[in-house]
């Protein structure tokens, strides 16, 4: 089964303000979570609009359960109980027309879970709002929808696993294989879904103290915040 959000909201900030946030929001003090973000491809089509296509690398900590039932080859790169994932992000602006277009999927878990969400920004006053970054230059309205669930492949573990895991243990693939599929799938679903509306209010916020670090000092301001923000992932030392 899939479950769907959405939400509709407003920031008090011209769509140029908005759109900078949006690229330069990791890290923030509520995605300390996100380890790295590289631009993949970065064009402007015929009309005249911006593509990118970027990864982040985020890490999350994973229940016991989780742990102790999937296998190596299904759960990745895991150290200390949490696992490292990547985001595929892409996204289109057309900066005369004043919308942007966000879509961003898992690419780990594949066969088990899909998480795609996807936003459209839109400038609601049609004014030309240069590079005015204060509060109330301008109004950026956002829709936000977001879908949990089976893969869209229709894959499943079963399905993906075909071969013995070097280092796997016997008894517990046979203890998996015990399992009611639809069990453990619904399990995983209920923990991403879990999660998926903790980070909805998480994600405003974040993008908030990006629009205020902009707001405040501009570009250097956000910088500097980045800057500080690397600190509470990689501590002292961070890069």
């Amino acid at each position: 089964m899939v479950k769907f959000y959405e939400s509709s909201y407003s920031y008090d900030y011209s769509f140029p303000a908005v759109t900078l946030a949006y690229f330069l929001r990791y890290p923030n003090p509520y995605s300390t979570h996100v380890l790295s973000t590289d631009v993949i491809s970065r064009s402007i089509d015929s009309a005249g609009r911006l593509q990118t296509t970027r990864l982040h690398r985020k890490s999350s900590k994973l229940p016991s359960a989780v742990l102790n039932l999937l296998p190596k080859s299904v759960l990745g790169n895991v150290h200390g109980g949490r696992s490292e994932s990547f985001i595929l992000e892409t996204s289109t602006i057309d900066v005369k027309e004043g919308w942007m277009r966000t879509e961003s999927k898992n690419l780990d878990w594949t066969g088990i879970l899909s998480v795609v969400e996807k936003q459209e920004y839109k400038r609601l006053l049609p004014v030309d709002e240069g590079e005015d970054f204060s509060v109330g230059a301008g109004t950026t309205n956002v829709l936000s929808t977001e879908s949990v669930g089976r893969s869209v492949e229709g894959e499943s573990y079963e399905e993906g696993e075909t071969s013995p895991v070097e280092g796997e243990e016997e008894p517990k693939r046979s203890f998996f294989a015990s399992w009611s599929k639809t069990g453990i799938q619904r399990s995983i679903e209920a923990i991403a879904s879990r999660k998926t509306e903790s980070q909805l209010g998480k994600s405003k916020e974040g993008m908030m103290v990006v629009l205020e670090r902009l707001r405040r000092g501009g570009l250097v301001g956000v910088l500097e915040g980045m800057r500080k923000d690397q600190k509470l992932v990689y501590g002292q030392g961070g890069t």
